[in-house]
Protein backbone atom coordinates (compact mmCIF):
# COMPACT_ATOMS: atom_id res chain seq x y z
CA UNK A 1 0.00 0.00 0.00
CA UNK A 2 0.75 3.88 -0.90
CA UNK A 3 0.07 6.87 0.54
CA UNK A 4 -2.66 8.50 -2.12
CA UNK A 5 -3.45 11.85 -2.67
CA UNK A 6 -6.11 11.75 -5.37
CA UNK A 7 -9.19 14.45 -6.24
CA UNK A 8 -12.43 13.53 -7.43
CA UNK A 9 -13.06 14.85 -10.61
CA UNK A 10 -14.85 18.11 -10.10
CA UNK A 11 -11.65 19.12 -8.29
CA UNK A 12 -9.60 18.24 -10.90
CA UNK A 13 -11.76 20.20 -13.94
CA UNK A 14 -11.28 23.23 -11.67
CA UNK A 15 -7.51 22.78 -11.38
CA UNK A 16 -7.30 22.20 -14.72
CA UNK A 17 -5.47 24.55 -17.12
CA UNK A 18 -7.59 25.39 -19.05
CA UNK A 19 -9.79 24.93 -16.35
CA UNK A 20 -12.77 22.08 -17.46
CA UNK A 21 -16.09 23.63 -16.51
CA UNK A 22 -18.11 20.53 -14.20
CA UNK A 23 -22.08 19.98 -15.30
CA UNK A 24 -23.74 21.80 -12.50
CA UNK A 25 -24.99 18.86 -11.09
CA UNK A 26 -21.94 18.73 -9.08
CA UNK A 27 -20.30 21.86 -9.12
CA UNK A 28 -23.09 24.25 -7.06
CA UNK A 29 -26.41 23.06 -8.60
CA UNK A 30 -29.91 23.66 -7.85
CA UNK A 31 -31.14 21.18 -5.45
CA UNK A 32 -34.59 19.26 -6.45
CA UNK A 33 -37.06 17.06 -4.81
CA UNK A 34 -39.94 14.95 -6.36
CA UNK A 35 -41.83 12.57 -3.52
CA UNK A 36 -44.68 10.42 -5.25
CA UNK A 37 -47.08 8.23 -2.77
CA UNK A 38 -50.10 6.01 -3.80
CA UNK A 39 -52.20 3.28 -2.37
CA UNK A 40 -52.17 0.35 -4.61
CA UNK A 41 -54.43 -2.76 -4.21
CA UNK A 42 -51.85 -5.68 -4.50
CA UNK A 43 -51.52 -5.91 -8.00
CA UNK A 44 -50.21 -8.73 -9.64
CA UNK A 45 -46.30 -9.38 -11.51
CA UNK A 46 -45.55 -6.42 -13.81
CA UNK A 47 -47.72 -4.27 -12.68
CA UNK A 48 -46.29 -0.41 -13.01
CA UNK A 49 -46.63 2.62 -10.60
CA UNK A 50 -45.43 5.90 -12.05
CA UNK A 51 -44.11 7.47 -9.07
CA UNK A 52 -42.52 10.98 -9.78
CA UNK A 53 -40.95 13.27 -13.08
CA UNK A 54 -37.28 13.64 -13.29
CA UNK A 55 -35.54 15.78 -16.21
CA UNK A 56 -32.85 14.15 -18.15
CA UNK A 57 -30.22 16.71 -17.30
CA UNK A 58 -30.73 15.71 -13.40
CA UNK A 59 -27.43 14.48 -11.45
CA UNK A 60 -26.67 13.19 -8.32
CA UNK A 61 -29.65 11.18 -7.64
CA UNK A 62 -30.84 9.90 -4.64
CA UNK A 63 -33.90 7.40 -4.42
CA UNK A 64 -35.49 6.62 -0.83
CA UNK A 65 -37.92 4.21 -0.82
CA UNK A 66 -40.30 3.68 1.75
CA UNK A 67 -43.25 1.29 1.73
CA UNK A 68 -45.51 -1.26 3.79
CA UNK A 69 -45.15 -4.52 4.18
CA UNK A 70 -46.96 -6.30 1.08
CA UNK A 71 -47.53 -9.09 2.63
CA UNK A 72 -46.38 -12.54 1.53
CA UNK A 73 -45.14 -12.04 -1.97
CA UNK A 74 -43.71 -8.64 -2.86
CA UNK A 75 -40.64 -7.67 -5.40
CA UNK A 76 -40.06 -4.67 -6.76
CA UNK A 77 -38.22 -2.88 -9.62
CA UNK A 78 -37.68 0.69 -10.14
CA UNK A 79 -36.41 2.12 -12.98
CA UNK A 80 -36.77 4.28 -15.94
CA UNK A 81 -39.58 4.56 -18.25
CA UNK A 82 -40.24 7.11 -20.96
CA UNK A 83 -43.34 9.13 -20.29
CA UNK A 84 -46.65 8.84 -21.97
CA UNK A 85 -46.40 11.92 -24.01
CA UNK A 86 -43.17 10.22 -25.36
CA UNK A 87 -44.61 6.68 -25.83
CA UNK A 88 -44.18 5.13 -22.29
CA UNK A 89 -41.60 2.76 -23.00
CA UNK A 90 -39.35 0.94 -20.21
CA UNK A 91 -35.71 2.79 -20.75
CA UNK A 92 -34.25 0.66 -17.50
CA UNK A 93 -36.79 -1.13 -15.50
CA UNK A 94 -34.30 -1.75 -13.05
CA UNK A 95 -31.84 1.23 -12.94
CA UNK A 96 -32.11 1.97 -9.78
CA UNK A 97 -33.34 -1.30 -7.93
CA UNK A 98 -33.90 -4.78 -8.79
CA UNK A 99 -35.89 -7.58 -7.35
CA UNK A 100 -36.34 -5.58 -4.26
CA UNK A 101 -38.16 -7.49 -1.52
CA UNK A 102 -40.84 -5.25 0.24
CA UNK A 103 -42.58 -8.60 0.93
CA UNK A 104 -40.54 -9.42 4.48
CA UNK A 105 -41.46 -6.07 6.28
CA UNK A 106 -42.24 -2.54 6.04
CA UNK A 107 -39.40 -0.20 4.38
CA UNK A 108 -39.17 3.26 6.27
CA UNK A 109 -36.37 5.76 4.10
CA UNK A 110 -34.13 3.57 2.74
CA UNK A 111 -31.69 4.59 -0.44
CA UNK A 112 -32.18 2.48 -3.44
CA UNK A 113 -30.51 4.09 -6.10
CA UNK A 114 -27.59 1.65 -5.93
CA UNK A 115 -29.01 -1.51 -5.35
CA UNK A 116 -29.18 -2.81 -8.74
CA UNK A 117 -25.53 -1.51 -10.06
CA UNK A 118 -26.87 -0.38 -12.69
CA UNK A 119 -26.96 3.41 -12.20
CA UNK A 120 -23.12 2.71 -10.04
CA UNK A 121 -21.22 4.78 -8.02
CA UNK A 122 -19.48 6.00 -10.52
CA UNK A 123 -22.09 7.36 -12.64
CA UNK A 124 -23.31 10.22 -9.49
CA UNK A 125 -21.26 12.71 -11.73
CA UNK A 126 -22.93 12.24 -14.27
CA UNK A 127 -26.73 13.77 -15.50
CA UNK A 128 -28.96 10.88 -16.26
CA UNK A 129 -29.03 10.98 -20.13
CA UNK A 130 -25.25 10.29 -19.77
CA UNK A 131 -25.92 7.29 -16.99
CA UNK A 132 -28.42 5.77 -19.60
CA UNK A 133 -25.48 5.40 -22.01
CA UNK A 134 -27.06 8.15 -23.99
CA UNK A 135 -24.33 10.00 -26.69
CA UNK A 136 -26.54 13.54 -25.81
CA UNK A 137 -29.05 15.02 -24.44
CA UNK A 138 -32.46 14.70 -25.07
CA UNK A 139 -33.65 17.33 -23.36
CA UNK A 140 -37.18 15.27 -22.21
CA UNK A 141 -38.15 14.04 -19.10
CA UNK A 142 -38.20 10.88 -17.35
CA UNK A 143 -41.24 8.76 -15.12
CA UNK A 144 -39.03 6.84 -12.40
CA UNK A 145 -41.24 3.91 -11.93
CA UNK A 146 -41.70 0.87 -9.32
CA UNK A 147 -43.09 -2.41 -11.32
CA UNK A 148 -43.72 -5.24 -9.56
CA UNK A 149 -41.29 -8.42 -10.21
CA UNK A 150 -43.60 -10.70 -8.32
CA UNK A 151 -47.16 -10.22 -6.89
CA UNK A 152 -48.07 -7.68 -4.21
CA UNK A 153 -50.12 -9.95 -2.43
CA UNK A 154 -51.84 -7.18 0.14
CA UNK A 155 -53.14 -3.56 -0.45
CA UNK A 156 -50.42 -1.09 0.69
CA UNK A 157 -48.62 2.37 0.56
CA UNK A 158 -45.65 2.99 -1.99
CA UNK A 159 -43.95 6.61 -1.61
CA UNK A 160 -40.95 7.37 -3.55
CA UNK A 161 -38.70 10.46 -3.20
CA UNK A 162 -35.86 11.36 -5.77
CA UNK A 163 -33.87 14.01 -5.04
CA UNK A 164 -31.12 15.26 -7.71
CA UNK A 165 -29.82 18.38 -9.22
CA UNK A 166 -29.58 20.93 -11.82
Amino acid sequence: MATEALSSTPITNINATPQVRNNAGVDGGVLRQAVGTLEHAGGDAGSTYRMVRIPSNAAGIAVVLSADDAGVTGLIDIGIYQTSSNGGAVVDADFFASAYDVKTAAVAQVEVQHESTVYGLEDVEKPLWQALGLSADPHRDYDVVITSTEALATASTLTLRVTYTL
